[in-house]
Formats: structure tokens, C-alpha cells, sequence
């Protein structure tokens, strides 16, 4: 099982790591993970290789340049049916804060899905050749003790992530929607990260962005075509779907850590979300 604290987000300690996929899949004697999250975010780039990554109930087939972008809390596996290659890199919020990248860095860039299904980037040829030069600096630096090595590493990933942003296809705004209301979507959407398991109205977190809850929803619908309540409700199913498929914890306890003070509320909740109760969701099978 794993180990889900559905009542916390905890920061993970300073972390940065950049490895090569085949590297990793010799020191694991090529033997595939179990299901698993991190509290950190994770990059892998798929060179070479053929399988599958699951993420969050969803399942993308590997195909040469997939880019995948996980963020801190998803859920993920990788099978691959052969000895992948590529590149791993993860890195946490505190190396971000330490080489002062602001998180909104991250969050702006459209790559990393805290709550939207974020399919694999594929990087064109050209593209890839210059990502594989950066990529290679970056772990030459990070294995060095170079002057400044803290820098130069920090800079070499936000050139890779900034190319890789170029090739995202953004969805086209809603007709009508309120550009200017992009900034309160992704403050309204960290809030609701930090504070799902405590909060579930819209008035609290209208409360805390210093405007109505009439506002919020007009951003919300105008922006991603569903309501505010849709978003929270959205976060609260998903990790209500991690706590029921991938730990041993009673529904009752998974109520109670979701802010439901009773559990039968909350299976009426869920059900009223997904169409099933929590226990035939949890015996549907072990998900990974």
C-alpha cells in the first residue's frame, strides 16, 4: 500500500536528482516499481522504450520523446516492456525556493497537472536534439563541483522546461472568458491544494482571495467551462480515488481525512460524483 497522507501536503526536503532511465533500470536489475507517489515533482523523457506510465487511473503508452511532467501527491507507475532509455529528474519546492524560482514558475507553465489529466508532451525531432544538449550540461554540472553549481543547474532546467512549454498546445479560452482572471484560477487552484481537506466551499476560498464566490465562478466557468464547486469537488474525488485504491484505510477514516465529518455523507458524496460507492470503487481491482 502506500503510504497517502490525504490530510497534508508535507514539503519534501531539498531535493534535486537527474539519472538516466537505463541506469536506473540496471541498479533495479531491471525489476519495475510498485505504484507510488512523491512529494516532489518528477520529468521523465522517453528516448527509447515501449510500455506504459499510469498516472492517476489514466494509462499512456510510451512513444520515442513522451515527455511526462508528474507533480508532487500524483500517483504513477512505469511499465515498461523493455530496458527504457532516457531521462528521470525530480525536484522538489524547496530547491525551487532555494535557487529563487518562484513555484508560479511551474504552475504557469501548463506542464504539471495538479488537477487536469496531463497527457505526455511529444517533443519534435529538432527540439529533442537541443533538450538532450541541455539535459546533458545539467547532469554534468549536477555531478560536478563546480563554482556556482547551484545556479548553473537551476538555470539549465528552466531552459528545458521553458522549451518544452513552447511545444505546448494551450487550449483556446472560452469565448467571452476573462483573461485578467488567470491569476485568481491558479491562486484558487493552489488554495484548493492546500486546504481541500478542510475546506469545501466556495465562499471560504472566495473569503481568502479577497472576492465573492459569485466572482470566483464567473472566472472559474468563464476560463475552464465548470464551476467552481466542480473544481473542488474534482480534487476531493481524486484523492479520495488514492486513498480507496492505494492504501488499507477504512472509508471512515478517508471521510474523516477528507474533512467529511460523516461517513455517510461522504459516500453519498462520492457516489453522486463517480456513479459508484467507495467499496465497489475500492474493489474494482488494485488500479496498478
Amino acid at each position: 500500500m502506500i503510504d497517502l497522507d490525504t490530510t497534508r501536503i508535507r514539503p519534501a526536503a531539498f531535493i534535486f536528482n537527474i539519472q538516466r532511465m537505463e541506469d536506473i533500470h540496471e541498479a533495479a536489475d531491471g525489476q519495475v516499481d510498485v505504484a507510488h507517489s512523491h512529494d516532489y515533482y518528477t520529468v521523465i523523457w522517453i528516448q527509447e522504450g515501449s510500455g506504459e506510465h499510469l498516472i492517476d487511473f489514466n494509462r499512456y503508452p510510451l512513444a520515442v520523446n513522451d515527455v511526462f511532467f508528474v507533480s508532487p501527491r500524483q500517483v504513477h507507475r512505469l511499465l515498461p516492456s523493455e530496458k527504457p532509455y532516457g531521462w528521470v529528474i525530480t525536484f522538489s519546492r524547496d530547491f525551487l525556493a532555494h535557487n529563487h524560482i518562484n513555484e508560479d514558475f511551474i504552475t504557469e507553465m501548463n506542464l504539471f497537472g495538479h488537477f487536469e489529466e496531463r497527457p505526455p508532451l511529444q517533443l519534435p525531432v529538432e527540439v529533442a536534439k537541443r533538450a538532450q544538449v541541455l539535459l546533458s550540461y545539467l547532469s554534468e554540472v549536477y555531478k560536478s563541483d563546480a563554482p556556482y553549481r547551484m545556479a548553473s543547474m537551476s538555470a539549465y532546467l528552466k531552459l528545458f522546461l521553458i522549451d518544452c512549454h513552447a511545444q505546448c498546445q494551450l487550449p483556446a479560452p472560452l469565448p467571452g472568458s476573462d483573461q485578467g482572471g488567470s491569476t485568481i484560477l491558479r491562486e484558487f487552484k493552489k488554495l484548493i491544494t492546500e486546504h481541500f481537506y478542510e475546506q469545501h466551499q466556495v465562499q471560504e476560498y472566495a473569503q481568502r482571495l479577497h472576492i465573492s464566490a459569485k466572482y470566483l465562478n464567473q472566472v472559474v466557468k468563464s476560463l475552464l467551462g465548470k464551476t467552481a464547486k466542480e473544481l473542488i469537488q474534482e480534487k476531493i474525488i481524486l484523492n479520495a480515488k488514492r486513498s480507496l485504491r492505494f492504501t488499507d484505510h477504512s472509508i471512515k477514516e478517508i471521510a474523516y481525512e477528507l474533512g467529511f465529518q460523516d461517513p455517510l455523507y461522504f459516500s453519498s458524496f462520492f457516489k453522486k460524483c463517480t456513479g459508484e460507492s467507495p467499496s465497489r470503487f475500492r474493489k474494482g481491482g488494485t488500479g496498478y
